[in-house]
């Protein structure tokens, strides 16, 4: 393998397009012992079995077999999109170390807003108007 592809296979792929043609040249690579293995192995998992013809035949699209669910999926996602009224908070991408991290994650949901209010009293400022 050559450096360069060494270096991609590292940093993953950056996009769809990148990750089928890097599947694609994984599988044109691999031997048929390699084949024959990954086979064996798939068939012995008796937590994971393939699929087979008649599962596939029987597959539906989530929005045809089970429409609820994927609108109850689609509504408790997470997603808070754009902020409502003019924006309070400025995105920003940080890197921190991995114990001040963890140190504030441990304490569970909303690290990110007591992280933010350690800094505020750190810098001696005053509370964000609300």
């Amino acid at each position: 393998m050559s450096d360069r592809a060494r270096a991609r296979n590292e940093r993953g792929p950056r996009s769809w397009e990148e990750a089928r043609r890097m599947a694609r040249d994984s599988a044109e690579r691999m031997t048929d012992e390699e084949d024959a293995a990954i086979t064996a192995a798939a068939l012995a998992d008796p937590d994971n079995p393939p699929l087979t013809d008649r599962d596939w035949e029987r597959m539906r699209p989530m929005a045809e077999a089970r429409p609820d669910l994927l609108r109850k999926i689609q509504k408790t996602r997470g997603q808070r999109g754009p902020q409502k009224s003019k924006p309070v908070k400025q995105r920003v991408s940080l890197r921190l170390d991995p114990d001040i991290v963890a140190h504030f994650k441990k304490r569970g949901a909303g690290w990110q807003s007591r992280l933010n209010a350690t800094l505020r009293k750190a810098l001696r400022l005053k509370a964000a108007g609300k």
